[in-house]
């Protein structure tokens, strides 16, 4: 007579681990219950490791490089900065071209014969000579300007040259607009009328060549570009290999 099995000598199916234990015979190997060995995925489709992760770091990693590569660096925001400065210290120089040009530019004396105005001066010469004397300003104007300039900013690069050229079209046309503002008035009818018949007066300040407006600008990058060749900054000379000594391999 045989004794029934006893607990201790039954196996339940908890008691091994799943880690690569068989399927029992009661479970079929394809069974979803039975979870797949360590290191296996759970999907066929996708690999261990997470996979996702590491593309989303070689993401981020390349978005942070495009983002190093487009931010400026400091050396260019400080070129910009200077740049920037030096554009509005020339346009503001403007105001003192403009009253230069209003006091030495020559006079354009007008009379009235009662029905209309006309040049004393049939030559017209001193209308001219308002322009010519525009553009002389202009010229010295920029080449103070950009012997200060360098002067101040001995390593400066192209955007200081840039910062000369638009602050020079600006102090320019500043000192265009000032000079004509503060010179005699434009209406010359009405000014005529107040001189009376017979009377010379001053006609109003003009820039006929508008040209002109380019003088300081042209002669600033000019000088500048100049200076900087001369006694700008030079690059150090690549180091020379030292000389073969002979029969050495």
């Amino acid at each position: 007579m045989t004794a029934p099995l006893t607990p201790h000598d039954q196996h339940s199916p908890h008691d091994e681990p799943a880690e690569g234990r068989p399927p029992s015979p009661e479970q079929p190997a394809g069974d979803s219950a039975v979870p797949y060995p360590t290191g296996y995925p759970a999907h066929p489709g996708q690999a261990s490791g997470h996979p996702e992760h590491a593309e989303h770091a070689e993401h981020s990693d390349e978005h942070a490089e495009h983002s190093d590569h487009s931010e400026p660096g400091p050396e260019l925001r400080a070129e910009l900065v200077q740049a920037s400065l030096v554009a509005i210290a020339v346009a503001v120089a403007g105001v003192l071209l403009g009253l230069l040009w209003l006091w030495l530019a020559p006079k354009v004396p007008l009379v009235s014969d009662g029905s209309a105005v006309l040049l004393k001066n049939a030559e017209g010469e001193d209308a001219v000579g308002a322009d010519g004397m525009f553009t002389l300003l202009g010229l010295a104007f920029g080449a103070v300007s950009a012997i200060i300039v360098f002067l101040f900013f001995r390593h400066g690069g192209i955007a200081l040259v840039i910062g000369l050229a638009i602050g020079g079209v600006l102090a320019s046309v500043i000192a265009w607009r000032l000079g004509v503002w503060l010179g005699p008035t434009s209406d010359v009818v009405a000014h005529a009328k107040a001189a009376g018949k017979g009377v010379t007066f001053d006609g109003p300040l003009k820039l006929g060549a508008k040209g002109a407006l380019l003088a300081w600008s042209v002669a600033a990058m000019v000088i500048h570009l100049a200076l900087t060749g001369l006694f700008g900054p030079r690059d150090p000379e690549p180091a020379l290999p030292p000389p073969a000594t002979p029969g050495a391999r």
